[in-house]
């Protein structure tokens, strides 16, 4: 039987052969996994032998995520808010980044009591998921064209006990029979939709050119396919005073800033994340 270091050792070096970007971090996030040791105990028994099965279970895995296999599919989890959600390879992971779309939708409903959201392009729900975690008097919708990311949403939505604040329906945008009794419904609208261009996809890293599906990428030919569609459509269904707010791609803001200008909405701002780059473009449907 190997030790913890050893094993960890071992992970670490598969992973560093296939130029796994933070090698490293992601054979220990894997090994916790595993073993279910956090790091403070693993430092104070580097020494021990683990246990039998874990050794094959580990490197497995670890091979797995040689392949460029996102780690998040490999454990089923992705933290997202603070919030442990169930991804796999039907829904994109959530990233960091989408937390800066959650967190302006909060600042925005901060004077709206009991809000009633809508989550165009749930996907795994993380989104709409958290915004209702974070406000206890809020419901919302989840739409999704993808019946396989619903399914993942469900799975998240009973996980977090929210199946009475949080209805998911199967939608091609708005094009819906659900969406023929919603008008000025919602007191925010927010939306991740597909933003990568077509040609685009082919070179992005393999982990989501390969693992995440196509038709949460694809953005069309100028990855803006989505946003004039939400931009349009946005108005009818929001309240007078309601907020729409969109994560977008780093070079995107300008050209979304002016399309949700043209549709009536006023305060329109981009957002940048923590890296400086533009990520969220947010405006408010006057009252």
């Amino acid at each position: 039987m190997k030790t913890l270091e050893m094993l960890l050792r071992e992970g670490t070096e598969i992973l560093e052969t296939a130029e796994i970007g933070e090698a490293r971090l992601d054979a220990w996030l894997l090994l916790e996994y595993i073993t279910g040791k956090n790091r403070a105990y693993y430092y104070a028994h580097m020494d021990q032998e683990t246990e039998e099965g874990q050794e094959k279970a580990y490197l497995k895995l670890c091979r797995k995520r040689a392949e460029h296999i996102p780690l998040q599919h490999l454990t089923g989890t992705a933290c997202f808010m603070g919030y442990d959600f169930f991804v796999d390879e039907r829904v994109l992971v959530p990233r960091q980044d989408t937390e800066i779309l959650v967190e302006e939708a909060l600042n925005l409903l901060k004077k709206t009591e009991k809000p009633r959201i809508l989550d165009m392009c749930t996907g795994s729900g993380c989104i709409l998921l958290s915004l209702l975690l974070e406000r206890e008097d809020a419901l919302g919708t989840g739409a999704d064209l993808s019946e396989k990311a619903l399914s993942v949403a469900e799975k998240n939505r009973e996980t977090h006990h929210l199946e009475t604040r949080a209805e998911l329906i199967k939608s091609d945008m708005f094009q819906s029979g659900y969406f023929e009794g919603k008008k000025e419904s919602f007191d925010i609208i927010v939306s991740n939709p597909p933003y990568i261009p077509t040609e685009e996809i082919e070179k992005l890293q393999a982990e989501v050119r390969f693992h995440d599906p196509f038709m949460a990428l694809d953005g069309k030919e100028d990855g803006l396919y989505f946003y004039r569609i939400i931009a349009k459509n946005a108005g009818e269904y929001l309240k007078p005073g309601g907020f729409l707010a969109c994560e977008i791609g780093c070079d995107q803001g300008e050209d979304v800033k002016k399309m949700f200008e043209s549709c009536g909405f006023s305060d329109v701002k981009v957002i940048k994340d923590l890296a400086g780059l533009d990520r969220v473009v947010s405006g408010k449907l006057p009252d």
